[in-house]
């Protein structure tokens, strides 16, 4: 098996560790009522199956990371040149990282450090960027973007445009597309809820004002929480299938090593 193809085993290996991760926040939504994010899920799932998990789930989320870096400055994935296309790009950059961070903390459980949770992180960077020559303008910003992602992610849901990066034999089944709509559109919910908080934050100038997804699912009253509990559920379901069933182009590993080299200096 050469480069190319190992990394592709551990991006759907990613694929894989996203789903059981938004299982596992609903789950705990529904089940105890209680809100975690993506890191507190990771943090629950490697208390429950311990070293072994921990490690699994790592590799996979370094191979997906590196795997939406490559979309995103190689456009293995054939976005258009148009805005769109670049948007695309820019955001699987973005969701390269935060795998990769994923990834990190997962590294970090394994050598007995504590979660943080995305609230506490949130807070943190609202509070660093309020430090910062127009923070209050940084952190608008964000919240402006984090709306964006949000109206994408549901736009995304209505059109159902995630079934073009599936195989043609699942890609038109009514029950995938139920799972991918409902999941990413409450996707979508979180990410306007987090937006929002973002906003509020800066025209407060008050970094406690922020906060990530826990804080955004522990926002929502009765029943809202549990219908997005269910689409985080379908859209754990909906990337369990896409770990088996997506298009995934060859990233030209050598080909990227090759040119790496050549810019080099002699």
């Amino acid at each position: 098996m050469d480069a190319s193809a190992r990394l592709t085993t551990l991006t759907r290996l990613g694929f894989v560790t996203r789903g059981l991760l938004y299982l596992v926040i609903a789950w705990l939504i529904l089940r105890t009522g209680r809100t975690e994010d993506v890191s507190g899920a990771l943090a629950y799932l490697g208390q429950g199956g311990g070293r072994i998990l921990l490690i699994v789930m790592a590799a996979g989320l370094i191979g997906y990371g590196l795997w939406r870096l490559a979309d995103a400055a190689f456009n293995i994935e054939r976005h258009d040149g148009d805005k769109k296309g670049t948007a695309q790009r820019f955001g699987a950059g973005a969701s390269g990282l935060i795998h990769l961070f994923l990834a990190w903390q997962a590294i970090s459980l394994l050598r007995g450090a504590a979660k943080a949770s995305s609230g506490d992180s949130a807070q943190q960077g609202a509070q660093t960027a309020l430090e910062l020559p127009g923070g209050t303008l940084l952190l608008l910003l964000a919240g402006i973007v984090l709306l964006g992602v949000g109206v994408f992610q549901l736009v995304k849901a209505a059109k159902a445009s995630f079934c073009d990066s599936l195989d043609p034999q699942v890609a038109n089944k009514p029950w995938v597309k139920l799972a991918g709509r409902l999941g990413y559109a409450a996707r979508g919910v979180v990410f306007l809820i987090s937006g929002y908080f973002l906003l509020r934050a800066g025209l407060q100038s008050e970094a406690s004002a922020a906060g990530g997804m826990e804080q955004a699912l522990s926002w929502l009253t009765s029943p809202w929480d549990v219908i997005v509990a269910i689409g985080l559920a379908a859209f754990g379901i909906y990337s369990l299938i896409e770990a088996r069933y997506r298009v995934l182009h060859d990233v030209p590993v050598k080909g990227v090593a090759q040119h790496a080299r050549a810019k080099l200096p002699v």
